[in-house]
């Protein structure tokens, strides 16, 4: 057991966790998690397997294609209804458990609070369930008047040979509005991530570029990859604002459909989640000449910093003092409470398994208290998120991966921004850096023990060898492991506090830390099975 004092000069080698949490798989599984397993080296190149098929009979934090592409990207817009094709329980399941918030203005349409659904019954399973469909649009659109509907298949939607797209466009022909269909069967990839990409491909072919804006500002941007968990964007909307920065469209915190149609008229494209929503920045830039940058507005130093990257970008003397203005002032009261927190939380130890980019983003906000981060790992990641976007060319594209479409992206010349290309070649000879992401690794401590798709049993053996202070994960694992007497911190949904975000959620961060953490309740945490017999099986027979 590796005691905490051991710590203070750097992580202890897990070398010999690695090993333990091995052993007890066959062989042939071994061999295959043994390389989602990295033990950090940031001076190395090291490479990690990750999205593959998980383990049949391994529990792990992963959800569905469905839930990717509804419950991630769509669900956060308010003026679409995002009907779910499929028995009922597909639906409630993605239906508000993301605590994605938005601010309707007066007379606005907002269906997030409502739980739409075909409601698919046996019969609708033996004999199709098209007529069906058809019928709940129908009475969506004359009950609701939406100016649009998202049709989002489930796994007995594949399995029948339903055609959400052919509906899709026969109502869309009958009912004037704009209705489009996503084949997101949940089987359909290997974990969520197959949800965003077949997300992303939806919007990018049947939203963006429908309707042209005058410019409304000096400065157009779009946000993507920012969902407003717990009101995470509202703060990053309040900087730009006083920043003078007009934020055409969020994909897809606190969004709209009608904002996403014109979000190609933006100047620049800014990447959070860069997971769940590379694919429309790559087409966006592609198809109209708008650049994307990488940015992270969690941590404090990491919002300052990215502020300041967009004020570089437009290079205008007004916007870059007053994001300077709005910096100075902002850190200045992050200091105060940093002050206050730190000498009761510094030195913890953290560990962090979530989707997105939150196991990597979170851990400057851990930093900013000097909290050590012994282990991380993403739910759905590929290897560019943990190695760097330097990699893509050497991923391998396998059989789960084609069963999404590859759009054939082409040049719009009616709206191609040559001026935008330019300026990005120019900006690129000073240094600056567009469609990069250096991703997880390089970012991590040496010795830190990286793991993509985390299961049930690593989870266990690393509270047991870390004794982790904190453990940043989902409500799937937060019972399991606060019964270990550790606190757990969820950060997909919050734990109904945040907004974590920017200045103001870098504040708010810390008070929860130090409630959380400045503590000797759970050391006080006792389960009967600490002090009873352990039955454990063992593996004898492989196949």
């Amino acid at each position: 057991m590796v005691n905490k004092k051991d710590y203070t000069n750097g992580l202890p080698d897990p070398s010999s966790l690695k090993d333990e949490i091995l052993k007890k798989y066959p062989r042939k599984i071994a061999k295959k998690r043994e390389k989602s397993m990295v033990i950090n080296d940031p001076d190395q190149d090291q490479e990690i397997l990750a999205n593959v098929r998980t383990i049949p009979g391994i529990i792990t934090q992963r959800g569905c294609t469905y839930a990717g592409c509804k419950g991630v990207v769509l669900g956060p817009t308010r003026d679409i209804i995002n009907l779910v094709h499929g028995p009922i329980g597909c639906s409630f399941y993605a239906w508000l458990t993301r605590r994605n918030q938005t601010r309707v203005p007066e007379g606005g349409d907002n269906f997030i609070t409502y739980c739409f659904s075909t409601d698919m019954q046996d019969e609708n399973i033996v004999f199709g369930g098209e007529a069906k469909l058809k019928e709940a649009i129908r009475e969506a659109y004359e009950m609701f008047k939406p100016k649009s509907i998202g049709i989002f298949s489930t796994c007995p939607v594949g399995l029948i040979g339903d055609d959400v797209h052919s509906v899709s466009r026969e109502m869309k022909a009958e009912l004037g509005i704009n209705i489009f269909g996503f084949s997101c069967e949940g089987y359909r990839g290997v974990s969520q991530s197959a949800g965003h990409h077949i997300a992303n491909n939806g919007v990018f072919k049947h939203v963006i570029g429908n309707t042209d804006r005058e410019r409304t500002g000096k400065f157009q941007v779009n946000l993507l990859g920012e969902y407003n968990i717990g009101g995470d964007a509202f703060e990053i909307e309040a900087l730009f604002e006083e920043a003078g920065i007009t934020l055409l469209s969020t994909f897809s915190g606190n969004s709209t459909i009608e904002s996403m149609e014109y979000a190609h008229t933006a100047d620049l494209n800014m990447v959070m989640c860069h997971r769940s929503i590379n694919y429309i920045a790559e087409m966006m830039e592609e198809k109209y000449g708008i650049p994307w940058v990488k940015v992270n507005f969690i941590g404090a130093d990491s919002t300052a910093k990215s502020l300041k990257k967009i004020a570089d970008y437009f290079g205008d003397p007004e916007l870059t003092a007053k994001v300077d203005e709005i910096c100075g002032r902002e850190m200045a009261k992050v200091k105060v409470i940093a002050d206050v927190v730190k000498p009761s939380v510094e030195g913890k130890l953290a560990m962090m398994f979530v989707g997105g980019s939150r196991a990597h983003h979170y851990q400057d906000l851990f930093a900013e208290l000097n909290i050590r981060v012994v282990s991380a790992g993403y739910e759905f990641a590929h290897r560019d998120d943990y190695e760097g976007r330097k990699v893509i060319s050497s991923i391998k594209i396998d059989a789960d991966t084609r069963n999404i479409e590859d759009l054939v992206v082409s040049k719009d010349e009616a709206h191609f921004r040559e001026d935008l290309v330019e300026k990005k070649e120019t900006l690129k000879k000073s240094g600056y850096n567009f469609s990069d992401y250096a991703g997880m690794m390089p970012e991590m401590k040496k010795n830190a023990l990286v793991i993509d798709d985390i299961n049930h049993w690593e989870t266990e053996k690393l509270i047991e060898f870390y004794k982790p202070d904190v453990f940043c994960a989902g409500i799937k694992e937060k019972y399991v492991v606060q019964k270990l007497g550790i606190p757990l911190k969820q950060l997909h949904s919050y734990d109904y506090g945040g907004p974590y975000a920017a200045f103001g959620g870098a504040i708010n961060f810390y008070k929860e830390m130090q409630r959380m953490l400045a503590t000797n309740i759970w050391k006080l945490v006792d389960t009967p099975w600490k002090h009873e017999p352990e039955i454990v099986g063992s593996m004898t027979i492989e196949a």
